[in-house]
């Protein structure tokens, strides 16, 4: 598989030619060794990674001595690694000196919330996050979906038809983006590639922040959180189902954020009713990751009627979503809408001057007017503010559905572009 350009690349370029600090964050094997190399290539400094036992040891020996080693910008790969020491290392050099492009710090973990690393880098840091492949980078199509949908939406509507079909779809849902699992040719080498993947993280990564008694649990409550995703994640089912106690399920829902393998996505509200549901949704980062949990392929998923196809759709959308709102400057947030009355927007993107847009997600080819009507009862309590709402769908046409309200086919995402 050839190199495929980074929409992170120019985010962090700019990023490190204004701030002191830049920490590159995102999943392990979502790509942002290369990253670093690459950009060591083109604008100089020095790259070193605590994934090597011996500059591991030289952190940990001398953390002063290796925070001030090195032509900057400093590019320190798994970073977390060094603890805390390294990390009051850093803060204590920026301290003495402004200029920006001091270092480059990458790492597989939520560091700055570690509990083993007690000084945050808050104030001098900014964050460029990287994941696993956008279908946008895939194909080369402009990422600029979510920003359409606030200003001009009819760039997506004048498309033509779109060429994906279900078996497309099916395939794309279970490879997922990881880069090293895009070049493995078969289902089966796929598996593997996860399997060992989730035990790398659990077992090394996780173990390397916090005491996990029962770590053979961990891949399968990433399985109930999977097979309930686009649900509210209800602790103590769980719980049950792992027959372990609520307090430690917290603990373990938390590392496995941590890590990026799960993102919470927090209920939306603006005062528009009383009766709102508060309880955030949890879904994997990755599709393909989905699809491996919940141990089905794309040849199973072809089949119309599977019964997990809704949710791998759902995961898909979110970790799109994930992807392309990270590489962006829309100043927009994630959350979905549900309330006790039963009306749910699986998906309520929010910018900071207040605008607000719904989607819907419907894993079918054909869309009706019925599948709007939580759409327009948000856009009658939103009001002025709300700019349109869209339910993404698995057929070929953009269809107008009256006052703001669209169907898209899902490869609206990415423009329809082609893999």
């Amino acid at each position: 598989m050839a190199y495929v350009p980074r929409l992170a690349q120019g985010r962090l370029a700019e990023r490190v030619g204004a701030f002191r600090v830049v920490v590159v964050n995102g999943p392990r094997q979502a790509g942002k060794t290369t990253l670093l190399n690459l950009f060591e290539a083109a604008h100089g400094g020095s790259f070193r990674s605590l994934d090597d036992a011996t500059t591991l040891r030289s952190a940990l020996a001398d953390p002063a001595g290796f925070a001030q080693a090195g032509a900057a910008p400093r590019m320190i790969d798994e970073v977390q690694r060094g603890g805390d020491d390294l990390v009051l290392a850093i803060k204590y050099v920026v301290d003495r000196d402004n200029a920006p492009g001091q270092f480059v710090l990458s790492g597989s973990t939520r560091f700055l919330t570690v509990p083993t690393i007690s000084e945050s880098l808050a104030g001098r840091a900014v964050f460029v996050d990287v994941w696993p492949f956008a279908v946008a980078e895939r194909t080369g199509a402009p990422a600029d979906f979510c920003a359409l949908l606030f200003s001009d939406v009819a760039r997506l509507s004048d498309a033509s038809a779109s060429p994906w079909r279900r078996a497309h779809y099916a395939d794309l849902f279970c490879t997922g983006g990881f880069p090293e699992v895009l070049r493995l040719p078969t289902s089966a080498l796929r598996q593997g590639w996860f399997d060992g993947y989730l035990n790398t993280v659990v077992l090394r990564d996780v173990a390397s922040f916090a005491q996990v008694r029962h770590a053979e649990v961990m891949p399968r409550l990433l399985g109930l959180v999977t097979a309930r995703a686009g649900s509210q994640l209800v602790v103590t089912d769980v719980a049950q189902g792992l027959q372990l106690n609520q307090a430690t399920v917290r603990d373990y829902l938390t590392y496995l954020d941590t890590v990026f393998l799960t993102g919470r996505l927090s209920p939306w509200s603006s005062n528009v009713t009383t009766r709102l549901v508060k309880t955030p949704k949890v879904y994997p980062t990755d599709a393909g990751l989905a699809a491996h949990l919940l141990q089905v392929d794309a040849d199973a998923l072809t089949a119309p009627g599977h019964p997990q196809f809704g949710i791998v759709v759902e995961c898909f959308v979110y970790a799109e979503l994930t992807r392309l709102l990270a590489v962006g400057d829309l100043g927009a947030s994630l959350y979905f809408y549900r309330d006790h009355d039963g009306r749910e927007v699986d998906f309520v993107l929010e910018r900071r001057d207040g605008r607000v847009v719904g989607i819907e997600v419907k894993a079918s080819s054909s869309v009706g007017a019925a599948d709007f009507r939580h759409l327009r009862w948000l856009r009658d309590r939103v009001g002025d503010r709300f700019a349109g709402g869209h339910v993404l769908y698995l057929g070929t046409e953009t269809l107008p559905f009256g006052d703001g309200m669209t169907a898209l086919p899902l490869s609206a995402m990415w423009h329809h572009h082609e893999l």
